[in-house]
């Protein structure tokens, strides 16, 4: 068995099947925004928001490089979202087995962002991921459109890098891993 290396919008269900595969194939499971913060001390949020992009990116490589380094049996990773950008990132986990893009509907992947937004007492509405956020949205209308945007943009890029695409359905987390397995087979995991 390959590593299996799950990527896919926010809120597409990386971390949740991870988890269950894992499980699934007595492995161990790893997710580098976990990793990011055990090594930084730091969230990937806060990293980016408050030290930038390349920041966050050299961060996020420092994590698949400690994959790279410690993962020695196969193993099952939930990247961050962003990961489809960071190339660095990118060449080390490819090292380590097949990209999986679970590929999550539109409409449900930002209602679940949207569930997770405060508004704060001066109407700013906060805890956004950083892309949305600094598009400074006024209204819920607005978080959509800026999610929509970028998930067009995000769509693309994942499907070109994958090895293997799942289409993620609102269904029992178990149905979502069955597709996941079932695919993985496909390709000979």
């Amino acid at each position: 068995m390959k590593s299996i290396i799950l990527m896919g919008i926010k809120h597409c269900g990386k971390s949740t099947q991870g988890k269950l595969l894992a499980k699934q194939f007595s492995c161990s499971f790893f997710d580098t925004d976990d990793i990011i913060t055990e090594r930084t001390g730091r969230t990937p949020r806060d990293i980016y928001s408050q030290s930038g992009k390349d920041a966050f990116l050299e961060a996020e490589a420092d994590a698949c490089d400690f994959l790279a380094q410690n993962a020695t049996t196969p193993c099952v990773i939930a990247t961050g979202g962003g990961i489809c950008n960071n190339q660095a990132a990118l060449d080390l986990l490819k090292q380590l087995g097949l990209f999986v893009f679970l590929n999550a509907d539109e409409t449900t992947a930002c209602d679940r962002i949207i569930k997770e937004i405060r508004i704060a007492e001066n109407g700013a509405i906060e805890n956004l991921p950083a892309y949305i956020a600094k598009e400074h949205p006024n209204s819920i209308d607005d978080v959509r459109k800026s999610f929509h945007s970028f998930y067009m943009a995000r769509q693309k890029i994942y499907h070109d890098i994958c090895d293997v695409q799942v289409d993620m359905k609102t269904a029992a987390k178990i149905e979502n891993m069955n597709e996941i397995i079932s695919a993985l087979k496909r390709v000979s995991l």
